[in-house]
């Protein structure tokens, strides 16, 4: 059975805002209730988590503009959900710690192998990634982000986003110290780029979840000089 949950590998991508949340859930959670066991927490607090992120939801439904945030929401707030449990028990390094390891690490593998047999196979790598990315940017994030594509052309795809839906729903929630996790969730595919075999690096020196003005994903075909 292929380990590909997202279908990756396939080319032609096209996210599926519910399976590929759902998917990202329930891993998450799993991975939570294997960090109660560690830290001798009772199982049930999974249980309270699922019952606080139904109950932000709730509360954040306003914030909803279209049906990738809809999903984008869900997902945010499952992080806020456990952030608010897990720091009474644990403080509040140790639970951004679990929340972060819970979010990022059970899909890991499995996205950079997806990510990597996609470009792999591409005859154009650089191509088949700005068509995986512009593919994200309508289906799996929508209208509440804001893209700016300062450059377009064959030779490079500089994409700066201005407006981040997950900064936005944690700042408003209260949680704006985890929005870095959501930045670091990218490595999941970014670490699949290879330069030299796929022909074009990545740059993203900083994030609107490090502080800065915008987040910059700039795609950029590379010779041998460079």
């Amino acid at each position: 059975m292929s380990t590909d949950r997202f279908h990756l590998s396939e080319g032609d991508y096209v996210p599926d805002p519910d399976r590929d949340t759902t998917i990202l859930l329930d891993g998450y959670y799993a991975h939570i209730a294997a960090a109660l066991r560690d830290h001798a927490l009772p199982p049930a607090l999974v249980t309270e988590m699922r019952s606080r992120q139904s109950e932000l939801e709730a509360a954040n439904r306003h914030l909803i503009a279209d049906e990738p945030s809809r999903h984008n929401l869900r997902l945010t707030l499952a992080l806020v959900a456990a952030y608010e449990i897990l720091t009474p028990h644990l403080g509040r390094e140790t639970a951004m710690h679990a929340v972060r390891t819970a979010f990022i690490e059970p899909l890991s593998d499995t996205m950079q192998a997806g990510t990597r047999a996609m470009l792999d196979a591409a005859p154009d790598p650089f191509a088949a990634m700005v068509a995986m990315s512009r593919s994200r940017e309508e289906h799996a994030f929508g209208t509440t982000f804001v893209f700016d594509r300062t450059i377009d052309d064959d030779q490079r795809y500089h994409l700066d986003v201005r407006r981040c839906f997950y900064h936005d729903v944690l700042t408003a929630n209260s949680a704006p110290e985890l929005t870095p996790m959501m930045c670091a969730f990218d490595a999941n595919w970014i670490d699949a780029i290879d330069p030299e075999a796929h022909g074009f690096r990545f740059d993203r020196p900083t994030t609107i979840g490090l502080g800065a003005s915008h987040c910059p994903f700039h795609f950029t075909r590379i010779t041998p000089a460079d």
